[in-house]
């Protein structure tokens, strides 16, 4: 893709990304994500969703890659692993790989589009981030979002169909101010 990956993009010392086109490339990558996990009679886990798998094209469209150690489930949306895959720090430490896996890697990557942080920094959220300028509900909620994806088992995690609602939502309200 014409501009590379989003890690490039995020994590190069004079990254660009306003917070609008933080939204929209996250927006465009749950959606890829919600397609594989809801469109089809099987569920398709991505098992290494990061920065580096999520090209940008042209017009700074992401497009999610790198579909090397994908699984397709059938029927079940769930199936035991004895192998880890996947990049670490983006990697959910249930037993069992399932789309909420790709939920949690999703949460990860959104806590590092905000913060432009790894998921491994200890200051990940710290207070001088310089994102004075957003909107506290944008923000709050978009933190709060990535917890939700983030929890620490798999039942009590969100869908990908949640996290569009609440992502368009939180877009929506920063156009609004």
């Amino acid at each position: 893709m014409s501009n590379g990956s989003l890690e490039n993009w995020l994590l190069k010392e004079d990254c660009h990304l306003n917070f609008l086109q933080r939204v929209a490339i996250m927006l465009d990558v749950v959606v890829a994500v919600e397609y594989l996990h809801h469109s089809h009679h099987t569920y398709i886990v991505h098992c290494d969703l990061n920065l580096a798998n999520v090209l940008l094209d042209e017009e700074m469209v992401a497009h999610v890659a790198v579909f090397g150690i994908s699984k397709v489930l059938v029927v079940s949306k769930s199936i035991t692993h004895t192998v880890t895959l996947g990049s670490l720090g983006y990697i959910a430490l249930d037993e069992i790989m399932s789309i909420s896996c790709n939920v949690y890697s999703y949460g990860i990557m959104l806590r590092e589009v905000l913060a432009t942080k790894r998921p491994m920094d200890e200051e990940i959220f710290n207070k001088n981030l310089g994102l004075a300028w957003i909107s506290e509900f944008c923000i709050a909620s978009m933190i709060e979002l990535s917890l939700d994806c983030t929890e620490d088992t798999p039942e009590s995690r969100i869908t990908m169909k949640d996290v569009v609602k609440r992502l368009n939502k939180t877009k929506n309200v920063f156009l609004e101010t």
